[in-house]
């Protein structure tokens, strides 16, 4: 017997990683190149030995004095990553949606869309950064130009793995090790505002995009150019939301051990960067930023609900 399903939203929730994973790999390969750019530009400091005067600038030094396949160091942890991350961007928004209807609406989203696609997308975000820290640590610490580690493994070993130095009177020093899992969480605070904010302007736009574009297109064609528009301009105003707090994040997490950097509250530290260098340092990297998200919002959005929508007509062939 056919087991009929009336909507994405009622898919197990298989499709929805298996959605969510290809959308992410399919924007990650397109446009990993300008996350890096963005990462290295914001490492930039007054005293950094290396500068650049802009994205193409950064893509040229980077390719002259480090070859084409530097733009892709660090893919490996991100490609990991994404199917968690992106089906837990899908399910948390969708699940959140659900409860904020059903508590604070009473069961009646009419009228109240906007403000429930926004506080969904905030809750997405909030959710979403405890899947992608320790992936977003590890690709931060190769990404820095001056980095020194030889994979994703040595980074892992050198943020859990703490050595110190025990010596006894007339016997050699010992090297001992500890175990500390929990610093994969490092930058956590300051990922929840970055992924809170991009996904509460990503998804805010998208619902008031679409719903002013359906109006004058209804067509099933126009519905995927919709999907795009609407999935480019969030994209665009979720990076211009969470840019500063972008920036605080990359530098707590490529700060050294012990460095009071590390554990500073991303509030007070946007602060020192805007008080200490000036408002343009908090977006640092912008451009590639939303170059990356501009187009990748729109991509990311077609490619999930195309996937959705072949997994809904095979759920019910």
């Amino acid at each position: 017997m056919t087991k009929f399903v009336k909507t994405t939203n009622d898919l197990p929730f298989t499709y929805t990683i298996l959605a969510g994973a290809g959308a992410g790999i399919s924007e990650l390969l397109c446009l990993y190149p300008l996350d890096l750019i963005k990462t290295r530009m914001q490492l930039v400091t007054k005293s950094s030995s290396q500068q650049y005067k802009g994205t193409f600038d950064a893509f040229s030094k980077i390719i002259k004095n480090e070859g084409f396949l530097k733009l892709y160091s660090g893919i490996s942890s991100p490609i990991v990553m994404e199917a968690f991350k992106r089906a837990t961007k899908f399910w948390a928004q969708t699940e959140s949606s659900k409860l904020i209807v059903k508590n604070l609406y009473r069961g009646n989203i009419k009228g109240h869309e906007s403000k429930v696609a926004t506080l969904s997308g905030l809750s997405a975000g909030i959710v979403e950064s405890f899947v992608v820290t320790p992936f977003e640590l590890v690709k931060v610490r190769l990404q820095d130009v001056n980095s020194t580690y030889k994979g994703p493994v040595d980074v892992l070993k050198s943020i859990v793995y703490e050595k110190s130095h025990t010596s006894v009177s007339e016997m050699p020093t010992q090297v001992k090790s500890s175990f500390h899992p929990l610093k994969l969480f490092n930058g956590l605070e300051a990922t929840m505002w970055r992924h809170g904010l991009w996904n509460m302007g990503y998804f805010s736009i998208i619902f008031q995009c679409r719903t002013l574009l359906n109006s004058w297109h209804i067509t099933k064609d126009n519905k995927k150019t919709n999907s795009l528009i609407s999935g480019c301009v969030g994209g665009a105003v979720g990076s211009v939301m969470s840019t500063p707090f972008d920036v605080a994040k990359s530098r707590i997490q490529n700060a050294a051990k012990g460095s009071p950097l590390a554990q500073k509250w991303t509030l007070k530290l946007v602060l020192e960067i805007y008080q200490k260098e000036g408002f343009r340092s908090l977006y640092l990297g912008f451009t590639p930023k939303v170059l990356r998200y501009l187009p990748g919002g729109g991509i990311l959005l077609v490619a999930y609900d195309q996937l959705m929508g072949m997994f809904l007509q095979f759920h019910q062939a």
